[in-house]
């Protein structure tokens, strides 16, 4: 068996100062905001806040994911291909969590090639490779939820 060695290809480096209600600033500077709770719990406007940022990260991850698949497959994405993630925080007893639902929209693929890329982008990407078996994620293609493979989605939403 061939073995594979875990090469870094990037490191990203930001620092925060304050928490939820601070400022977050990444090395490079092309980051700096403001924070704060979210708007609608009583947080202020015109800040940002963890989760918006994830959803950013993930939905643009996701969608190189799907660009890499597709690619591999000869074929191409659609210029207005979107994919939405949208990222909750909740409360269960005294800890805190997250959750995500990706939303794909390729245009140019019918149903079952966009679920069956979906499918594949998810095993992929890094962000769902990173939170799997960690965080509830949710995969739809143009708001219908799809099913997973349990091992390629073991310990998330499928599975509870």
């Amino acid at each position: 068996m061939a073995s594979t060695e875990k090469k870094t290809l990037y490191t990203a480096d930001a620092t925060a100062i304050g928490g939820r209600s601070g400022h977050v600033r990444s090395a490079t500077g092309i980051i700096d905001l403001e924070m704060s709770v979210p708007e609608g719990l009583g947080g202020k406007k015109n800040a940002t806040n963890p989760e918006e940022l994830f959803a950013a990260g993930y939905s643009s991850c996701f969608q190189q994911a799907l660009l890499v698949i597709a690619q591999r497959a000869g074929d191409k994405l659609d210029p207005g291909t979107e994919v939405k993630c949208s990222v909750s925080l909740f409360q269960e007893g005294e800890a805190y969590g997250l959750s995500a639902v990706l939303d794909v929209d390729l245009k140019a693929f019918d149903e079952q090639k966009t679920m069956d890329m979906v499918r594949q982008a998810h095993t992929i990407c890094p962000y769902s490779v990173g939170t799997r078996g960690n965080m509830e994620v949710e995969l739809r293609v143009k708001g219908k939820a799809i099913s997973v493979k349990a091992e390629d989605n073991a310990g998330v939403a499928s599975e509870k």
